[in-house]
């Protein structure tokens, strides 16, 4: 598969060179706006099923989160996989076809909200998740998958390229939990012509799979492919911590896209405790480095347009 590009880009200046002119507002959480709209995410598959069978609600949640403030929306999908639509009885063909799909609604929907009187830029981060994420077992906020760089680089370079093809303006290489799974990330981006963003998963000043954070964010510092580097997926307070670190170490523009800080009760099988994210917090986030900031699991519209409205104050 080439990757040449096959969709419109979009006429704005590149992400890229719009982080010069400060920090950049990215969406929230794509799983629960679909399920805060009904839309039930049961499956191995999560948010890309909906590609197949709803593609117009993917459309929706992107929608409303430009509408909130968002210039990025990141695409559904994290879970899409040549791997994982197989397990479904999806063939090669089509699972391509379905991952140009979640590129093309985010772009429609920059689109509508363009139409609808939003004059700022707008982009579309493609998400390439962990390949924990494919396995559908809560691995890819472990890492150690016992495979090697090699072949975890041979498992996300055919869907990337896929992604490519699609035409977005970067990629979000999000949610890794381990310095290795990174490397093979690193080496399965190189030569396709979208910029991307490294984005791990942490817990404390570690990875997931255990690894400094000085050290794995490191691996990226020297990766012309890689424009920014930080955490999403993680706890807030685990962020302030890592946003430093990261542009400390990398010298680039750190991202910064964190869960709202409640705990997910497996037995229960429900969400508890409090949100620790607030817009206000993203102030310390932009005097660490942070460029591109928005929000992950249980962040939604009205938080996301809270971290617009602080950093137009910023």
């Amino acid at each position: 598969m080439t990757s040449t590009r096959t969709s419109s880009p979009s006429p704005f200046p590149a992400l890229v060179d719009a982080l010069a002119a400060g920090p950049v507002v990215l969406d929230g959480g794509m799983s629960n706006q679909l399920e805060s709209a009904g839309h039930d995410l049961g499956g191995e598959l999560w948010s890309a099923r909906l590609l197949a069978e709803r593609p117009e609600a993917v459309a929706e949640a992107h929608l409303a989160y430009f509408e909130a403030g968002a210039s990025v929306a990141i695409t559904a999908s994290y879970q899409a996989t040549f791997e994982g639509f197989a397990r479904r009885g999806i063939g090669r063909a089509r699972a391509a076809e379905l991952m140009a799909l979640s590129v093309r609604l985010a772009r429609e929907a920059a689109d509508r909200a363009r139409a609808a009187g939003a004059a700022r830029p707008l982009w579309v981060a493609a998400s390439a998740g962990p390949y924990g994420a494919m396995l559908a077992d809560g691995s890819e906020y472990r890492g150690r998958y016992g495979l090697t760089v090699d072949e975890l680089a041979r498992f996300h370079r055919p869907r990337l390229e896929a992604l490519a093809a699609a035409g977005p303006d970067v990629f979000a290489l999000e949610t890794v939990p381990d310095a290795d799974e990174a490397r093979a990330l690193l080496r399965a981006v190189r030569g396709l012509g979208v910029p991307a963003w490294l984005s791990y998963t942490v817990a404390g000043g570690r990875t997931r799979a255990g690894q400094p954070l000085e050290e794995a964010f490191a691996l990226a510092a020297d990766a012309e492919e890689v424009f920014a580097v930080g955490v999403n997926c993680c706890a807030p307070e685990d962020a302030d911590r890592a946003v430093a670190v990261a542009a400390r170490v990398t010298g680039r523009p750190v991202v910064v896209y964190p869960n709202s800080g409640e705990t997910w009760d497996a037995a229960a099988r429900a969400w508890s405790g409090r949100s620790t994210f607030t817009p206000q917090r993203v102030t310390g986030w932009v005097d660490a480095g942070a460029r591109l900031i928005g929000g992950c699991c249980r962040v939604g519209p009205e938080t996301i347009r809270g971290v617009a409205e602080a950093l137009a104050q910023a």
